[in-house]
């Protein structure tokens, strides 16, 4: 019975190289030509056993549920793929959250941003910083539950003056009862492109730059 075994083995395993990888019903066909050859030429006084014939009938089916399993798997890659493809590509056009302290001002116009607290805060405090690092307007939030929350900077300075065009980055102070809130920085930006890589899909966001899905925190 070696013959039937060494079909099993090569085919669950890959062990030998084939030009063409056979298919589940013609690794059937062969090794039902060989187990009818071996009945047909058995000796007499020493038949095949019937538990080596179970046993390798058992070893068949296995080898086929194994290349049925491997089928449906990558039809399950394939179509997750498609589908998490066709759910980026919906969020062009969209404005997301993700990691990131900056702001993309145009003079005369709002500058968005937004932040993520780690738990509630009587008093937050948003400080936007020009180009030199030192702050040119405070906006006072006042409390702010736990979670992802957006503001808007209308583009003026504290002295009332309009604020020249350019990226701005800001700094999130949050506390409850005077001690401090951990809060995270998010930037804002428009979904201007969907790419697809080795790592999954990457979307290209105004003002952030080439990010993941994973480090989007909210799509508006």
């Amino acid at each position: 019975m070696s013959a039937i075994q060494d079909i099993v083995k090569t085919t669950a395993t890959g062990a030998v190289a084939a030009p063409k990888a056979a298919t589940s019903s013609e690794i059937q066909d062969r090794f039902l030509k060989l187990l009818v050859t071996q009945l047909k030429n058995q000796d007499p006084l020493n038949p095949l056993d019937n538990s080596q014939i179970t046993s390798q009938l058992s070893q068949i089916s296995t080898v086929s549920g194994i290349e049925k399993l491997n089928t449906t798997l990558q039809g399950l890659s394939t179509s997750l793929a498609s589908t998490q493809s066709l759910q980026s590509t919906a969020l062009i056009g969209h404005t997301v959250y993700a990691e990131g302290n900056t702001m993309a001002l145009q003079r005369g116009a709002t500058a968005a941003g937004g932040f993520e607290l780690a738990s509630g805060a009587d008093g937050v405090k948003v400080n936007v910083l020009g180009p030199s690092g030192a702050v040119v307007r405070q906006i006072d939030l006042g409390a702010q539950p736990a979670g992802i929350a957006g503001f808007k900077w209308d583009g003026l300075t504290d002295s009332g003056a309009t604020a020249a065009s350019g990226t701005y980055t800001f700094q999130v102070a949050a506390t409850s009862g005077g001690q401090k809130v951990g809060a995270t920085a998010l930037t804002a930006g428009t979904v201007s492109s969907v790419t697809l890589a080795a790592d999954g899909m990457h979307l290209s966001v105004g003002g952030v730059g080439n990010v993941t899905m994973s480090q989007i925190k909210r799509i508006m």
